[in-house]
This record gives C-alpha cells, sequence and structure tokens, in this order.
C-alpha cells in the first residue's frame, strides 16, 4: 500500500516571519495524521522552517537548485547546500521553472542525479499544456517527461524519488483536472514506469496531483486508485485550508 504524500509548494511567498507564524498554527492541527507532510518553502525561509519543525512530523523541501556542486553560477544553490542544513526534499522541473526559465527535460535529469547524490528526494514535475492535451497528446508529453528525466537512473533510485502530475492548464487557474482525467493520466505514467523498471517499481513509486487542490476537493482525488497525493499550490499557505487537505482521510 503506497503511502499519501502530500506537499505544500509556496512559491515565491511568505517571509520568514510568516514561515514561523504559519508552522506555528499548522503543526498542531496534522501531528495526528498518517499522511507524509511537506513544506517546499522559498530559499529564504528554508532555515527558520527546518528550525521550526524540530519536533514535528513536517518535512521540508526546496523549490528549486543546481545541477553543479559548486561554481561560477550566480544566484543559484547547490544540492549540497541545501542538503548541509538538513532540507530533506526538493521540487525539479515545475512548469513554473520550464515556462519562466529555461528548465529542460535534460536539466531536469542532471538535478534529479546531483539531488539523488547527496540524499535529497526529488518531486520531479510533469506536465502538459491545455493545447496538448485539446489535441489528445496528453499521454505522449507526460510519458515523454518522464522518460527523459529518468535518462540513466537506476531502479533503486525510485524509492527516493517522487512523481507529481501537473498539468499546467490547472495550475492556478482554478480548473482541475476531473478525479478520472488525473487519475487516468498517473496511471499512464505509471505503466511508463512500469515499463523502464518493471511492475514493481512502477507499483511502489509516489505520484501525487497537482492543479488547483482545494481542501473541497483533495478527498474525491487522493482516494483514486493512482493518485499519491498532492503537490499544493495557493492552498498551502493557508494553514487551515491545507491542514484540511493534509486530513483529507479524516
Amino acid at each position: 500500500m503506497r503511502r499519501k504524500v502530500i506537499a505544500g509548494n509556496w512559491k515565491m511567498n511568505m517571509l520568514p516571519n510568516e514561515t514561523i507564524n504559519f508552522i506555528e498554527q499548522f503543526a498542531p492541527l496534522v501531528k495526528d495524521t498518517k499522511n507524509e507532510v511537506i513544506l517546499c518553502v522559498p530559499f529564504t525561509d528554508l532555515f527558520y522552517a527546518l528550525l521550526h519543525v524540530q519536533g514535528t512530523n513536517i518535512k521540508i523541501g526546496a523549490q528549486n537548485m543546481h545541477w553543479e556542486e559548486k561554481g561560477a553560477y550566480t544566484g543559484e544553490v547547490s544540492a549540497q547546500m541545501l542538503k548541509s542544513i538538513g532540507t530533506e526534499y526538493v521540487i525539479i522541473g515545475h512548469s513554473e521553472r520550464r515556462q519562466y526559465f529555461a528548465e529542460t527535460d535534460e536539466t531536469v535529469n542532471k538535478k534529479i542525479k546531483s539531488a539523488l547524490a547527496v540524499g535529497l528526494k526529488p518531486i520531479v514535475c510533469v506536465g502538459e499544456t491545455l493545447e496538448q492535451r485539446e489535441n489528445g497528446k496528453t499521454e505522449e508529453i507526460v510519458t515523454n517527461q518522464v522518460e527523459k528525466a529518468f535518462n540513466n537512473l537506476k531502479a533503486e533510485d525510485l524509492k527516493n524519488i517522487i512523481i507529481a502530475y501537473e498539468p499546467i492548464w490547472a495550475i492556478g487557474t482554478g480548473k482541475t483536472a476531473t478525479k478520472e482525467e488525473a487519475n487516468e493520466t498517473i496511471a499512464q505514467i505509471r505503466k511508463k514506469v512500469a515499463e523502464m523498471y518493471g511492475q514493481n517499481d512502477a507499483n511502489e513509486i509516489i505520484i501525487q496531483y497537482g492543479g488547483s487542490v482545494k481542501a473541497s476537493n483533495a478527498k474525491e482525488l487522493f482516494e483514486m486508485s493512482d493518485i499519491d497525493g498532492g503537490l499544493v499550490g495557493g492552498a498551502s499557505l493557508k494553514p487551515d485550508e491545507f491542514s484540511k487537505i493534509v486530513n483529507f482521510d479524516k
């Protein structure tokens, strides 16, 4: 039985004092959940978040990283830097990184390898545009992204990787894939992993859904056969709302 993993992606929101206040309100609300809880916060909030989740069941992730260990990459942060302060997860290949900052399938692959090398757990994002979906290319696009992202990865790496299926047309738009659409696409991703690594590994890998997940739709999404939780955007900025998503099964 795969665990449910619910991660919040704060994007470019929250100052350190707001982060501390959020955790103080949020932690008591999710302390009894059996689901895994992750907050992916801006770089400037990482230290404060890590400090204030001590003694709780909340894990902390970053939202991006560079694939090189060090060097002349002004403004970038390496996997080792994240790991050195206790960060456990890192989002890689989010559609906003692909759209605004020239992230490619190849750089996603490099970042995954770099993250795994130091013990960081990547949350790897894949997803299609509305035009691609309307043209019937969803399966082709997302499985191709998975294939390129996982290039030259070993089966043993999969236990430390989460895939997040995020239809680009549903991110921050208020539109959500129906539970059937989301489940079908995630099943296609799982089938692709099975082709690459075998059915056992495909059955075990965690695949989340992301795209306007809210307290009102989390339960119906997360109870589908292939959906293992969510990568939550705007709703993760509100302690009460996000706790309801985490506690969807209560």
